[in-house]
């Protein structure tokens, strides 16, 4: 199974006064097509920043990260992150209604396609002419869900989507994650919580001090990881 994403002795660097620090140190991993890959770490592994990697967001100083075989600085920007979509922690609605967020991608999007975009985030036809601004945090972040699926990407990335939601959303955006890789999309979701890792992903890769420690099936990592780091981690996170 060709890999989607490819990560080559990556290495990136920020600076911190006069010093430079390394975020990723020499991390190696590949995230499989049609899978749920799960990024977990503690706070400040890098488990962000590799996932700002995979759609240029942030750029590797060492080693190469490959989309399909080719490294991402040989896609145009804007076409690599419609192909790869992009979801945060904190829902940023549009103005206007939930109609015209769907639409900020695909001018075009008609109101049956984006009532299917409501649903399969878990929204009725009901909020299609709803104000975006007024949405509760979950309901704005499964329509940014939606508006996320609008233009069609072929991997999703997220960003701790549900820490800021209640049980009921947590359990929605699951759903739809799974769905979604079910039906063939490639979702990356960077999580702490060990349960969702284990509820919604296929793989997972351990992100700590900045280098990818442990990678592979996700009960096999989490209940037999090989490296003593990461396994220390895994259990006290648990």
């Amino acid at each position: 199974m060709a890999a989607v994403f490819a990560l080559d002795d990556v290495w990136t660097i920020r600076r911190s006064g006069d010093d430079h620090v390394h975020p990723l140190v020499g991390v190696t991993a590949t995230i499989a097509p049609a899978r749920v890959t799960a990024l977990v770490g503690p706070s400040g592994s890098g488990k962000t920043t590799v996932l700002r990697l995979l759609n240029r967001l942030e750029e590797a100083h060492e080693g190469v990260v490959s989309f399909h075989g080719r490294p991402v600085t040989s896609y145009d920007v804007l076409e690599l992150r419609r192909r790869v979509g992009l979801l945060g922690q904190v829902p940023t609605p549009f103005a206007g209604t939930v109609h015209d967020n769907l639409r900020a991608g695909r001018p075009d999007l008609a109101a049956d396609e984006a009532v299917v975009l409501l649903a399969r985030a878990g929204l009725g036809v009901e909020f299609l002419p709803r104000p975006a601004d007024q949405l509760s945090g979950g309901e704005a972040q499964r329509m940014c869900l939606a508006r996320s699926l609008a233009v069609g990407p072929e991997v999703l990335l997220l960003d701790e989507p549900t820490s800021a939601l209640d049980p009921f959303a947590v359990s929605v955006v699951e759903r739809t994650v799974r769905a979604l890789a079910d039906d063939g999309l490639t979702v990356v979701i960077v999580t702490h919580d060990l349960r969702q890792a284990r509820r919604v992903a296929d793989d997972i890769v351990v992100v700590h001090s900045g280098r990818a420690l442990e990678s592979g099936p996700v009960a096999q990592v989490l209940d037999d990881a090989a490296d003593p780091v990461a396994r220390e981690f895994l259990r006290g996170a648990s």
